[in-house]
């Protein structure tokens, strides 16, 4: 009986030891990599908001710290899909900003993208970091798996800051050029609109405040962008039957939206020829481009002035500015016109900013907002905190009164269902303001 013990309890043993080598096998292998510095333990500081858009070189020093102050010494978490821990010591210590932790986390791979310990990782963050690399990959691995998910929580729930440089402002926008097919130049992307490689994509990723429909363009100076920007315009007026806005960074260039909506330009103008440039569809009618169609060189004329774009430089404490709840006042900034002749595109100065309003029309500046937009039923209204019983109205493209609707803080179902596909508008009143957003029901 005594042997019976014995034999059994090493049996018992050379089982487990077998189970403690075979257990790496049989569990699935971390497919990310985690780099942390400093305090492990997860804080809860209040969140300030804001945007940060990044031209895609070296980061500039001081729009960083103005990232780093709105996380209020809570956490910072870096997303990325290759490189390692460049930003950890920056961000923890070489700007002096006091933060409780700095978190670079790779993902190579969707698989590893899938994994929930990033996502709650992303959840628990103060300010999140998108670095560059290839926004094709962004999309691929993030837009509708637990990443987008915990993005888009951070940006529209918990109001913490997120900022990008390169790849990662590129996504930022409400639109984006997704890069699926690769990258490409303003010269094809002109010549040809619906170039294989114009792949863009609007209202199904980040909604960011003041950046839905609205693309975003980074390396702005290196090569020069500026063709290819009116193009992703072009394409996705065109496609919406709608006014689209762009926001573009020169490589050195950073813009900083706080959420009053005061975009920060910050570069070291004028020793540096550092601008940041705020593009807008004329809000003339009609405003499309005059032919954009595959195969076919972009015409995009409209009396000299199919855009008008402000042009404002960096400065060195952000006090050059440029509002994105007008999309016309700026402390700084120049004012053009670009326009496009049989895929050639012009620049002129312009005497100042557009003289119609086109925010309250098309939906920029709006304390409010609505996506997806364009949706083939189902939009949903986002409000500020804080409000109760905001009386709203859906009206036809006439005008003439569909619905009378009550919306409370937060995010609010509208469903247009019951209404055929066309041109909509949505009428809501805040205290003594009343804001109007068109809605394109698909």
């Amino acid at each position: 009986m005594k042997q019976g013990v014995i034999f059994i309890g090493s049996t018992f043993a050379h089982m487990k030891y077998l189970l403690l080598c075979l257990l790496p096998a049989l569990l699935p292998a971390q497919t990310y990599t985690s780099y942390f510095t400093g305090d492990t333990s997860n804080v809860n500081t209040p969140t300030s908001g804001g945007t940060v858009l990044m031209g895609g070189a070296t980061e500039n020093d001081n729009a960083m710290r103005w990232f780093l102050q709105r996380a209020n010494g809570g956490d910072v978490v870096v997303i990325r899909t290759s490189g390692s821990d460049g930003y950890n010591a920056y961000f923890y210590s070489q700007l002096g900003i006091p933060v409780n932790s700095v978190q670079s986390i790779v993902m190579p791979s969707l698989a590893s993208a899938n994994d929930p310990y990033i996502a709650l990782q992303i959840r628990n963050a103060e300010a999140l970091w998108i670095a560059g690399g290839d926004q094709g990959k962004y999309v691929t691995y993030w837009k509708d798996g637990p990443v987008g998910a915990a993005i888009r929580y951070l940006i529209e729930e918990k109001h913490a800051v997120v900022g990008g440089t390169s790849a990662g402002m590129a996504i930022l926008g409400g639109a984006y050029f997704s890069a699926l097919n690769g990258s490409i130049t303003s010269a094809d992307a002109l010549a040809n609109p619906f170039n294989t490689k114009m792949t863009v994509g609007n209202g199904d990723f980040l909604h960011t405040p003041y950046l839905d429909n609205l693309v975003t363009d980074t390396h702005y100076d290196d090569p020069d962008r500026r063709g290819r920007h009116v193009a992703f315009i072009a394409r996705l007026a065109t496609d919406n039957n709608a006014r689209f806005w762009g926001i573009a960074s020169e490589e050195y260039t950073a813009v900083c939206i706080d959420t009053a909506g005061v975009g920060r330009v910050f570069g070291k103008y004028p020793q540096s020829q550092d601008f940041a440039y705020f593009l807008q569809i004329n809000c003339e009618t009609p405003f499309l481009p005059e032919n954009c169609t595959p195969n076919t060189a972009l015409n995009w004329n409209r009396n000299n002035k199919a855009l008008s774009v402000c042009k404002v430089p960096g400065s060195n404490d952000g006090s050059t500015t440029f509002s994105l709840k007008d999309w016309k006042t700026t402390s700084g900034g120049s004012w053009e016109s670009w326009w496009v002749e049989q895929g050639q595109l012009k620049t002129q100065a312009a005497a100042g900013a557009p003289a119609c309003v086109t925010a309250t029309q098309e939906g920029h500046g709006l304390r409010f907002q609505v996506f997806p937009n364009p949706s083939s039923a189902n939009f949903c209204v986002n409000l500020p905190e804080n409000l109760r019983g905001v009386k709203a109205t859906l009206l036809d493209a006439q005008g003439q009164l569909l619905q009378n609707i009550e919306l409370v803080s937060g995010r609010n179902q509208l469903d247009l269902q019951a209404f055929r596909a066309g041109v909509y508008f949505l009428k809501v009143k805040m205290a003594d303001e009343i804001q109007v957003l068109k809605l394109c029901r698909i």
